[in-house]
C-alpha cells in the first residue's frame, strides 16, 4: 500500500508529505496511544496510528523508523508537532476517523 492509498482509505488530510513517503510500501500498521508500546515494535517502515497529537508521537515514529504517522479522531495538531514532522521529513496525516475505524479500514486495504 502506498501513502496515496492510505490517504484515500482514511479520507485523511496530508499535513506533511516527507520525501521517504513517495516510495514507501506500507505493509504493516501499529496503533497505540502509548508511545512506549510502539518503541518495542520490531518493524521498520510501518505506519503508526495514534490519537496522541504531540511532538512525542513524531519523535517515536522517527525512532522506530516508521514510514509515517496518522493522527486519528480529527485532533488539531499543534504547530510544534507539524514543525517537527517537517524538520524530520516525517509524513504526517490527520483523519477524522476513530482509531478502531481507521485500523479496520487499513486492515481491509492491506488484505489482513
Amino acid at each position: 500500500m502506498k501513502f496515496d492509498d492510505v490517504v484515500r482509505t482514511l479520507d485523511a488530510a496530508v499535513v506533511h508529505r516527507g520525501a521517504p513517503a513517495e516510495g514507501a510500501d506500507i505493509r504493516h500498521v501499529a496503533a497505540s496511544d502509548l508511545m512506549s508500546d510502539l518503541l518495542v515494535a520490531d518493524r521498520h517502515g510501518h505506519l503508526l496510528v495514534t490519537s496522541l497529537a504531540s511532538d512525542q508521537a513524531v519523535r517515536t515514529a522517527d525512532i522506530v523508523g516508521a514510514a509515517g504517522l496518522v493522527v486519528v479522531n480529527g485532533k488539531n495538531l499543534p504547530a510544534t508537532m507539524v514543525s517537527l514532522a517537517k524538520e524530520l521529513d516525517m509524513t504526517l496525516l490527520r483523519t477524522n476517523l476513530r482509531m478502531f475505524e481507521a485500523c479496520v479500514k487499513l486492515g481491509k486495504a492491506l488484505g489482513a
